[in-house]
């Protein structure tokens, strides 16, 4: 058995299942050792990472691992073995006596940089055009303009795309260039390690003589006093020796709570840009550019209905993702059924999952019927003109893309309608969705008003 194939499908299913400063923190760098009756040896980093993997991952692991392999695996944790840095080593992202001639896939992946995300394959739209004009400008002169750099938006919207496309960018003119990349929580976590480890020299090293420090999810050292003491001497450090700080969050500096106020001001004193979530052009955008990247072929139809119901492009990849292996079991074309059909899986398309659990059907319908001003019961009434029978088809779509219910239990939400009834409902909505903008944006209005009062 190929461990390595085996493992890298298992993280796949793990980067789907946890958050991405998560993934990137504790498993992207992780190891199958060995499959030996039944038994999994997986290694990690550092005894931290071990330990919070075996605490708090070991079912997720377990499951995907045991359907992978058929099995019923026991998993067992173990720390990777580690090279002592050298006095004129700063640490592993600086090891960079390779020889990566003009190919710098092999360096960007040492670095942890995702050598697929560029600016070629970056949709641009209204909505992230000043970040992109930005990290461009950055690009073409670090330190020179725009430092920091903060970016800030919600998931899915391409802070991460643009901060690697930068690092590929300045790494393929000078493969020499001192590049840091790292997730907020994981800054925190090293400086937790290299104190228990006594490394605390290398770690400052490492980080303070970057020529480009990129640090995805900030946000995750407020509070935290000693990461944020750390990464005020580190962020001062970089400046004053004239390289690049690029930083994203899920919200500007002056919302992020108890964040030092020394700090904030330092955050503040570059170029801050909200990226906005993708309308549907932007989406439909997306889909074409990461299809292409899986090998692909989506007719325009399907891909426009992928934009319309998938709500940001992290989303996308995830649906896309899933067609792939949908696909690799069947052998038939991307066509408007299959598409449709996968839509209403559970959790695909939401962008709310931990808010979806905490909403109930009956919020659900308070919300619709809020939107189009008319009453519940209305809605679980037997009149089928337009004004009412809209809604609560919307009320259909909505209570399976959002919420996950099955077709019995929104039937039972409605007065005890047919489950025929909920599939032509919902299925009318997942089509139209794609041509019809004033039906998005009942959409999107009706989330908004279901999200925040779930919140």
């Amino acid at each position: 058995m190929d461990l390595t194939r085996l493992w890298k499908s298992v993280l796949s299913e793990i980067e789907l299942s946890v958050s991405k400063a998560t993934y990137q923190t504790h498993f992207a760098h992780s190891l199958l050792l060995s499959l030996d009756a039944d038994v999994a040896s997986i290694g990690f980093p550092s005894p931290l990472m071990r330990t919070l993997a075996e605490t708090r991952y070991y079912s997720l692991i377990k499951n995907i691992l045991d359907h992978k392999t058929a099995t019923n695996t026991s998993l067992v944790f173990s720390v990777l073995p580690k090279k002592e840095p050298s006095e004129r080593d700063a640490g592993p992202l600086f090891a960079q006596t390779i020889d990566a001639g003009p190919n710098t896939t092999v360096l960007a992946k040492k670095l942890h940089i995702n050598a697929e995300l560029t600016f070629d394959n970056f949709a641009v739209s209204t909505t992230n055009q000043l970040a992109y004009a930005a990290a461009t400008a950055i690009a073409k002169g670090p330190g020179t303009s725009y430092n920091p750099l903060f970016l800030y938006g919600g998931v899915g919207v391409g802070k991460t795309h643009l901060m690697h496309a930068v690092a590929n960018a300045l790494l393929s003119k000078k493969t020499s260039l001192r590049v840091v990349y790292c997730m907020g929580e994981e800054f925190l976590n090293e400086i937790i390690e290299s104190i228990q480890m006594r490394t605390t020299r290398q770690f400052k090293q490492k980080y303070r003589s970057a020529e480009l420090l990129m640090v995805d999810d900030v946000q995750f050292i407020a509070g935290k006093q000693t990461a944020q003491e750390e990464f005020f001497h580190t962020f001062n450090a970089v400046l004053r020796e004239g390289g690049q700080v690029l930083l994203t969050s899920d919200r500007p500096p002056h919302e992020i709570s108890r964040l030092e106020d020394r700090l904030r001001s330092r955050f503040e004193g570059g170029l801050i840009v909200d990226i906005s979530p993708p309308g549907f052009e932007l989406r439909a955008a997306i889909v074409n550019i990461k299809s292409k990247a899986l090998g692909l072929t989506i007719p325009s139809d399907c891909a426009q209905l992928i934009a319309a119901n998938v709500v940001d492009a992290r989303a996308i990849e995830g649906f896309l993702r899933r067609l792939t292996s949908e696909l690799a079991t069947k052998t038939q074309p991307v066509t408007l059924e299959l598409i449709s059909g996968l839509l209403n899986m559970k959790a695909v398309v939401a962008n709310h999952a931990e808010t979806s659990r905490r909403v109930s059907p009956q919020e659900l319908l308070e919300a619709v019927s809020s939107y189009f001003d008319i009453k519940t019961t209305q809605m679980k009434g037997p009149k089928r003109d337009r004004p009412i029978a809209r809604p609560r088809q919307l009320y259909m779509y909505l209570a399976k893309t959002e919420l996950g219910l099955t077709y019995d239990d929104i039937g039972g939400s409605l007065g005890g309608r047919d489950h025929t009834t909920i599939m032509h409902g919902v299925e009318t909505i997942t089509q139209e969705l794609s041509t019809n903008e004033s039906l998005r944006q009942a959409v999107a209005g009706i989330k908004q008003k279901l999200w925040a009062a779930a919140l």
